[in-house]
């Protein structure tokens, strides 16, 4: 048995602009795309395997400086890793065609829209207000990358619109969850140390209470 509210209010989160410059990156790395000519697919893949493995190491970095802190940083980890390889991948291979980068572009989306579902009811369960927001981007994002995986073979600017799309969604639920971890770092500067003392106390007894019911 575990309890979920207390833990991240109790211990500060660490690095938690870490979302946000992902989210920033992403979101303009959005808006070039949509601004871009068809043209400059090749340069676009650039600019996506550079994004992508600046995000993926941030958020490596950021997983494993939260694993006592969040629970579910296992999933921020593994999506890291994914963001990482996709970025390693497609800067071995930067003539890609529309059809193959919006393939990859949108396994990826799907897999960060999945996780920014999983995310938000975390948010909601540690009583953040703009779970909501986080919830809405996650399901846009995911429902614009099976549109991206359902129909790669999209030609032409339409593909470039769901990246572009994909992207801007992936980089406002960055912001905006940034934002609710910075309310939650804020939070825990405010709990002193002996009460943070009493709750660890009291939570252990009540694991053993729980640990005997069962025993019996």
């Amino acid at each position: 048995m575990r309890t979920y509210f207390f833990k991240p209010i109790l211990e500060a989160v660490r690095l938690w602009f870490v979302p946000l410059l992902i989210g920033i990156i992403f979101f303009i790395v959005g808006i070039v795309v949509l601004s871009s000519p068809l043209s400059a697919l090749v340069s676009l893949s650039i600019l996506f395997s550079i994004s992508f493995l600046f995000g993926g190491i941030a958020e490596i970095i950021f997983a494993l400086q939260n694993r006592k802190v969040l629970e579910n940083w296992g999933w921020q980890l593994t999506m890291g890793i994914f963001t990482l390889l996709i970025g390693i991948l497609l800067l071995r291979n930067p003539e890609l065609s529309v059809k193959t980068l919006s393939l990859f572009v949108g396994f990826l989306i799907m897999f960060r829209g999945i996780a920014a579902i999983s995310f938000s009811l975390d948010i909601k369960r540690y009583g953040g207000r703009n779970w909501g927001w986080l919830l809405a981007s996650g399901i846009i994002g995911t429902i614009i990358s099976f549109i991206l995986i359902g129909n790669f073979t999209l030609a032409g600017m339409f593909a470039v619109i769901f990246v572009g799309m994909s992207f801007i969604f992936g980089g406002v639920f960055n912001v905006i969850f940034s934002f609710q971890l910075r309310k939650i770092h804020r939070r825990s500067k405010k709990i002193s140390e002996k009460l943070k003392e009493r709750y660890h106390a009291l939570h252990q007894e009540i694991e053993d209470i729980y640990w005997e019911e069962i025993e019996e």
